[in-house]
């Protein structure tokens, strides 16, 4: 039961003082394999995880995407059938997070089974064929990612106009013709408006372009997961406040 099974926590699990190449030699060997094979499954995962660079390098060396790599590697020297990655990418730079999800499709793609727990909700969104929504330790909803948008309503029309003296003009506009509130954000400069009636968008554009209120950019955007979190719960996950809070000490 324990070669199907597989996890990885959020601290790493592997030595630092030994090199990434010698960990998973020494994975390897735990598991079973005799010293020819194991050394053969590590070259093989290192090439895998982009890592052959740094194979022989000690691991306190290793950037923060790398560490995540090598710890992920060592925990498939046998491939699980089921694979627990726990927070797998938080801290990494957008690199690095990009190679972790690029690894985690390329398991499932060898029928592996992933259970992924993030509060980054985008990755859940871009990663997850279910997701299970949980606050205050309860699951409040679950299901498809395209399934939970739906908790949150209808579509968005964003949009930024050209000249700021006539944003109140198209706020005033938009909100008669979609008949919705419209938001402003003070940090993009974009008016935000729901769309309750598909096809009202198009129209609604193109009758400030007609009354001269040049627009510079829109799009129809459809709900976000963190949306879906905050219509189901009525506050935002906490990655998301945690961005927030960074933004505005920065701020300061």
């Amino acid at each position: 039961m324990r070669a199907r099974v597989s996890l990885t926590g959020q601290s790493t699990s592997v030595d630092e003082e030994l090199t990434g190449r010698e960990n998973l030699i020494l994975s390897a060997l735990l598991r079973g394999y005799r010293r020819a094979a194991a050394r053969e499954r590590a070259d093989r995962l290192l090439t895998a995880f982009d890592l052959g660079d740094a194979a022989d390098r000690l691991l306190k060396t290793y950037s923060g995407g790398e560490r995540r790599r090598i710890d992920i590697a060592a925990s498939i020297v046998v491939t699980p059938e089921l694979l627990f990655l726990d927070e797998p990418t938080t801290g990494l730079d957008p690199r690095s997070r990009n190679q972790v999800w690029d690894i985690v499709r390329a398991m499932v793609d060898v029928g592996t089974t992933v259970l992924l727990t993030t509060q980054y909700l985008e990755e859940a969104d871009r990663l997850a064929h279910l997701v299970a929504l949980i606050d205050g330790g309860k699951v409040v909803a679950n299901g498809t990612p395209a399934d939970l948008r739906k908790a949150a309503g209808a579509a968005t029309l964003r949009l930024r106009v050209r000249d700021a003296a006539k944003r109140d003009e198209a706020a005033e506009r938009l909100t008669r013709h979609l008949g919705a509130p419209v938001q402003w954000d003070q940090e993009s400069g974009r008016l935000s408006v729901r769309i309750d009636v598909p096809g009202r968008a198009a129209r609604a554009v193109a009758e400030l372009d007609e009354a001269g209120v040049e627009v510079a950019e829109f799009a129809a955007e459809q709900p976000t997961l963190d949306e879906a979190f905050l219509a189901l719960t009525g506050h935002r996950p906490a990655a998301a406040q945690d961005t927030d809070e960074t933004k505005q000490e920065a701020a300061r």
